[in-house]
Parts: structure tokens; sequence; C-alpha cells
């Protein structure tokens, strides 16, 4: 008889679990996925190094159809309780929105029901009993309030495969089924926030297929305001509809088709004849889709707007990064509360999307404002207004000449220390700013403008040359244009994939605007090395960061004075640390230089861009870049107002009450990792302290030095501190070496090295031996590890 308790939680798996299930009905192949990684793992950046955190992997995921999950089983070994797995089961149904949720040790399952509200809700249930599909398809109904026969094929219709094995992501599915199951019940207003880089469009196209493949809908509209939005749509994600689609073009209408593609602006107009949507009658449609709804539909007088009325009986979906909620538009008014948000923060710590640092760079007129002397004169020779002109002012009513240069040589030399192929978008004011813009960068570059003329290119919807570039920019195979320089026009419906750099040279006070330019960078591309991008802020745009709407902290924000060589600010991290702990695993993860392929290969209306007033040109002005002090953000991505160590000092002793405690918990530790771990998640940022003691101390007394006012000593320190005492004297000569050793590696690297068996591994351990032969001089792996907390203990002996 096999004896459970010697077996791993994979032989587990394998002998009880698995069987147990495929048992009551389960089929394999089709309804049964093991070890379902259903996030990548969060990114974390030093320097140009990057590393992932775990993925988040649920054991077993049953589907009662590809795509559409309703259990979830969480296993562990026999030497585990029934019910050890079951909190963390019941983590993953939430974000999974899965409503059946088990745990097992082999012996048997514990199940709760999540659409139970009395005294069922959770029961243990023996290995024969696991239940049928059909039995937890009638759970997952009741939890989604599905109740007829009609509902039920709805909701129940297959999603579309290609045959690549491309599968959605789990947020997606979670769209894709919300939407599908509230137009089975009824609700003809439906809006779906999904942040920029998630998929909107694949998730947009399963919608409408599956709506489409069960009849529900039969005549369908997908509406966007850009050129660019339609061809990406057209090409990418819905070509499977092939010869039943068809684009609107020069206001002609074919009824003969079953999916449109259009533009606002092609179905509607000032006038009666231009209004193309009223050749279609008003129930044409069934259902109507609104990419990037937070624009022109929004607005309840548009003209847009006129179009979703004409179609009142039609089923509207409305799809967008960022919901717009203003006195004069909103799009839950009209859609209704959304009924799935994925933000821009999740996608982030799910490793979806890129992380983002900050460099912000605060100018003297920007931020002092600038007055012109008296009789000052523009470069027209008339006399300039006497007043004070600020940050508002510069590029809209006043151009400053040496403003721009020092932007365009700031941005330059950021370029020449990171990356000068990095792809870069640059947001200006308006269409002359983004000229200008590109003139001043040119000369900065003109080593590599001389090269290719299309290494900076100005794309603005005025300029043709520069919108034909628009697709070469966004595509990665495409190595030239490197840098563009734009206003509007590039701010939404962009899919930049590569985009490594944003410059913000541009106002702006709006947070769905904000949202969209960074959302510009969001995009992962790991072939060509896009693993998280940088952010240099001209304008103070990043105050908005603060803001309760934002919803996606960076990295860090690092202001930069005009004698910081701005080249230098992302290799002085890389030297920091060679590995970081994952917050949500408090394992360690190890950063990596990203592997960069180059590419090898070298709005869109029609109407003129005006300038709204005429402007002032001036020159001769002193500008400089100012000293600023360095912001930190808080674990929830908002700026902290008070001081780095008084914003410490409230999260530790919010933990450790005192000296005492904090000692305590320290020595008590099996592993100090976890100390740290848990303080990181707690929203301790131990690299800016580092930075603000500056000194070589380890964590503990960084934050005996912060919280408890106690002197500091270095790593260094304590290590000869241990090396006074006769400490080493009961160990044999090989083990001392290796206690020796690991003191130096302690001294020079901290604690959390130390811990590591990998460490074994390295310089000058495996001189020493191998790792298996170190462990046999302290007589067993247990006995090593001891030695390695008595060392750790005699390290913090003294405070």
């Amino acid at each position: 008889m096999i004896d459970k308790k010697n077996l791993s939680e994979r032989d587990i798996c394998t002998k009880f679990i698995t069987p147990a299930i495929e048992k009551a009905g389960w089929d394999k192949h089709t309804q049964l996925l093991e070890e379902v990684s259903f996030t990548d793992g969060k990114i974390f950046v030093r320097g140009r190094l990057t590393a992932r955190g775990k993925a988040k992997r649920a054991d077993y995921i049953l589907y009662y159809k590809p795509n559409i999950p309703i259990a979830i089983v969480e296993a562990k070994d026999n030497n585990h309780s029934i019910r050890s797995g079951i909190q963390q089961a019941l983590d993953y149904a939430r974000i999974l929105d899965i409503p059946c949720v088990f745990s097992s040790n082999g012996d048997g399952f514990l199940f709760h029901d999540r659409s139970s509200d009395n005294q069922n809700i959770e029961q243990e249930l023996s290995l024969d009993d696991f239940p049928t599909p059909d039995r937890l398809w009638q759970i997952y109904k009741k939890y989604k309030g599905i109740t007829t026969t009609e509902e039920e094929t709805i909701v129940s219709q297959e999603y579309y495969f290609d045959g690549s094995g491309r599968r959605p992501r789990y947020y997606q599915q979670i769209a894709v089924n919300r939407t599908i199951e509230s137009i089975a019940k009824g609700q003809n207003r439906l809006l779906l926030v999904m942040a920029t880089g998630t998929g909107k469009t694949y998730t947009a196209f399963q919608i409408i297929h599956r709506l489409w493949k069960s009849g529900t809908k039969k005549r369908i509209l997908f509406l966007a305001d850009r050129n660019a939005l339609i061809d990406q749509t057209k090409r990418g994600d819905f070509k499977h509809f092939k010869d039943k689609m068809t684009v609107v073009k020069q206001r002609m209408v074919d009824k003969s088709y079953e999916i449109y593609l259009a533009l606002y602006q092609g179905l509607s107009g000032s006038e009666d004849d231009k209004n193309v949507y009223k050749q279609f009658s008003p129930d044409f449609f069934d259902l109507i889709v609104i990419d990037e709804c937070h624009r022109g539909s929004a607005k309840e007088d548009s003209a847009w707007r006129e179009i979703l009325t004409y179609f009142n009986n039609a089923t509207h979906i409305g799809l967008t990064a960022t919901p717009k909620e203003t006195k004069e538009t909103s799009n839950t008014e009209y859609f209704g509360d959304p009924v799935y948000t994925y933000s821009l923060k999740q996608g982030i710590d799910d490793g979806f999307l890129a992380p983002y640092r900050v460099i912000r760079v605060g100018l003297n007129i920007d931020l002092e404002g600038w007055r012109p002397p008296k009789g000052f004169k523009d470069k027209n020779g008339n006399e300039v207004e006497d007043r004070m002109y600020n940050r508002s002012d510069f590029d809209r009513t006043i151009v400053v000449d040496e403003r721009t240069d020092l932007v365009a040589q700031k941005v330059t030399e950021f370029l020449k220390g990171y990356d000068r192929y990095a792809k870069t978008i640059i947001f200006c004011v308006d269409i002359d700013h983004a000229e200008r813009m590109r003139s001043a960068l040119t000369r900065y570059n003109a080593d590599l403008v001389n090269e290719n003329y299309k290494y900076i290119m100005q794309i603005t919807g005025d300029n043709d040359e520069g919108k034909r570039e628009l697709d070469n920019f966004i595509n990665p195979e495409e190595r030239f244009p490197v840098i563009a320089t734009t206003s509007e026009l590039m701010t939404t419906g962009v899919d930049a994939q590569t985009c490594k750099v944003i410059v913000l040279d541009a106002n702006i006070n709006s947070m769905t605007k904000f949202k969209q330019i960074i959302g510009r960078g969001t995009r992962i591309n790991e072939e060509f090395g896009k693993m998280y991008f940088t952010i240099l802020d001209f304008r103070n745009a990043t105050d908005l960061f603060a803001d309760k709407e934002f919803d996606g902290d960076p990295i860090r924000v690092k202001p930069v004075s005009e004698k910081d060589p701005i080249d230098t600010v992302i290799d002085e991290e890389e030297k920091d640390e060679e590995s970081v702990t994952d917050t949500d695993t408090g394992e360690k993860v190890d950063f990596v230089k990203p592997t960069v392929r180059y590419p090898t290969g070298g709005s869109d209306d029609k109407n003129k861009f005006k300038e709204p007033r005429e402007k002032i040109y001036v020159n001769g002005v002193d500008v400089s870049i100012l000293i600023s002090r360095e912001m930190y953000f808080d674990n929830t991505g908002k700026p902290i107002t008070v001081s780095l160590k008084d914003y410490t000092k409230e999260i530790i002793k919010g933990q450790f009450s005192s000296l005492n405690d904090f000692l305590k918990s320290w020595n008590n530790a099996e592993r100090k990792e976890a100390i740290i771990s848990e303080l990181q998640q707690q929203g301790v940022m131990v690299e800016a302290l580092y930075q603000a003691v500056d000194r070589q101390v380890d964590l503990f007394d960084l934050i005996c030095h912060v919280a408890y006012d106690m002197p500091p000593l270095t790593r260094k320190e304590r290590a000869n501190n241990v090396k006074k005492r006769n400490y080493f004297t009961k160990y044999g000569e090989q083990a001392r070496k290796v206690l020796e050793a690991l003191l130096d590696k302690y001294a020079d690297e901290g604690i959390t090295n130390i811990e590591s068996m990998e460490v074994l591994r390295l310089n000058p351990f495996d001189e020493i031996g191998s790792p298996l032969e170190i462990i046999n001089q302290f007589g067993s792996k247990e006995k090593y590890l001891d030695a390695v907390r008595e060392l750790e203990t005699e390290l913090y002996k003294a405070v």
C-alpha cells in the first residue's frame, strides 16, 4: 500500500486527484487543465536589468467548455490537511470569477460553493464524490443568474479558435463572458474598461463572434474615430470574419454584409446628405461596438451620439481604457457601470503590461516664471508685453527658443546614455511646437539624421509625410522612424509595441488624456527587449499620479538637476542589486539584461490644422534646469507628502510598536528575507532609504535607525565584530572557511544572499568545494542551516 505521506504534491495529483476528477466525467482534453499559469509575473526593473516575479498558478482549472471556467482545485501534499489549500484557491477564484472552489491533499476534497448563502457553503467530499460537469454547471448558472434555456444557449456558445493555440488571457475571458451573460439577460448598454495594451479589440472580436455565431446578433457595427483604428482592427483580430465583413468608405453603403467597420466621421456630417447612417434603417444593426468610447460618443450633444440614438434599439457596447466623467461628458451615464474593469495597475502587477520609471526635469522659467526685462523685444522686433509668463504660456502663447533647445538637448543626452534607437514619442503643445522640436532634435542628432532623415519625424495630423510613417513607427520590424514628435495624433489608438521612451513637453490637465499617453508605452515586446519604458517629464504632468483617478504606480520618480547627467540615471540603479524580492511570493528573482533585437528595415481626418492664436517668438532668454526634490510613491501609487524617514517610521511602528518587538521578530524569524518582504509589501522603500542614510548598512540597521533612532552600523562593522569574538573556533578548518566566506559575502551584499543555498555555487565557495561537499563539512544540510542561523544571531547581537 502506498504511503501518501512520502509522496510529493505532484504525485498526489497524478495518483489521486486527477483520477478522481476524470472519474466524475471531466474530459481531460477539453475540460481539465493542470498547472495553469494565469499571469506572467510582474516585471521588476533596476537600471537596464529586468526580472520577472513568479506567475500566479492554479493546480487545476475545470471548464464547462473551453474558456468558460467553472471550478478551481488547489492541491497540497498529504502532510497538509484537506483544507490547507482553500484560502489560496478562494483568492484565485475571486480573481478568475469562478464559483466552485476545491482543496485537496489526496484523501478527498473540501468544496466551497461561492454561489451558496447557507450552511452548505463548505463541505467535505470523498475522492469518489467529486461533482460532475453538469452539477457544477448548474452552480455556475446560479452564480451568474442564468435562468432560461435561451440564456444558457447564448452563454455556452463556443469561442473562436484559429488553430494557432492562442487563448484569451484570464481577464479577457472574464470580460467576454460577463458581457455575453449580461446581453443574454437583456442588458442593452454595456461598458468594458480595459487598460491600453490589454487587448480590447481581441476581446471585442470574441464577444462579437460568439453573439454572431449563436444567432443572437446578426448584423454588427464596429465604430471608431480614426482610420488607424479601423485599419488595425480589419487587418488584425477581425480578419477572421473574411467576406462577411466590410469597411464603410467614401460614404458608400452596401447592405449585403453582416459585420461593418466604420468611422464616426464616415457615417455622419453636418448636412443630411452626409449622414450616411440614415441609409440604414434604425433596426438594421443588432449590435454596435464603440471603440475608444471616452472620445466623441460620450458627449450627449455630439454629432456622433446622434448615430447611437438613431440605432437606439441595438445593443451598445462601449470600449475604453479611460472612461470619461465630467459635467459635460459621461460614459457611465450612457452605458452604465462597467461590467468589468481591468486596470493599468492590475496589468502591471500581473506582468501583462510594462512598468515604467519617471525622470522629472524642472526648468527655471517653468518653475519660477519668466518676466521680460524692460523694453525686451521679440524676434520680429516687437516689444514683449511686460508680465509674468509661466509653464502654461510656453509654446502656447510665447515661444522661447532656448527652452526648446534645452529640452531637445536633454532628450538626446538621455538617449545617448540609454539607447539611441529606442522608439521615442515626444508629446508637444501643438503642431508648431512639434515642428520646432523636430528641428532642434535634428541639430543634436545630426549624425543619425544624415544616416537616415527619417530618424526623427514629425507625425501630426496636418503632415502627410509624417502620417505615412506612422505605420513604420509602430511596426517593430521597422527601424525608422526612431523619434516621433507629435501633439494630438498619437495620444490614442496607436499600438506602439516597442515604444521605450515617452517625453512629456505638453501641459496635460486631463486625466483621460494622461492615461492615454501613458498607454502608448505599456505594451511588452520581449523579442525586441521592450520590458519597461521611461517617461521624461518636462512639465510636471506626472503630478497627475497623485490624482485618486490614477491607478498605475511608477517604479520610481527621479528628478534631475542641470549638473546631473541624465544619461547615467538608469546606470546608477543597475549597481544597487543583482536580485529583488517578489512582494507577492517573497521569493528572489534575478535581474538580467534584456536581449534586444533591432529591426533591419529602414487623426486621420483631412481637416487643415490652424493655430488658434498668433504666438510671440523670443530668444536670448537664460533657460536652465533647477534642482528638484526627489519624489517617492507609496504602495498605492500616490506621492508621499511627508519626509521619507517619517513615512517609513510610521509604517514600521505600525508593525512593531517598540524596538524590543522588532528585535524579537527579527531574531525569531527563520529567514530574515521574510521580514524584508513583508515590510516591502507594506510600502517601505528600501532603495530610497539606503540612499537617504548613505551608508553600507543592511535593512536591520536602517529600521533601527529610522524608526527607533539607533545609530546604524555598516555591514562591515557588524562582520568585524563577529570576527573579533571567538565564534568560529568550535568548527573545523573547512567549515570555518565557509563561515568566514559567508561573513564576507554579508559585508559585501547583505543578509538575504547568505540565506540562499545558491550562494554555495558562487565564488569563493566553488573553490572550497561543491555545495554537497561544503554541506558535508557541517554533517548535514540541517546542521549547515543551523550554522547560518547562528551566524545571523552573532551578527545582530549588538544593536
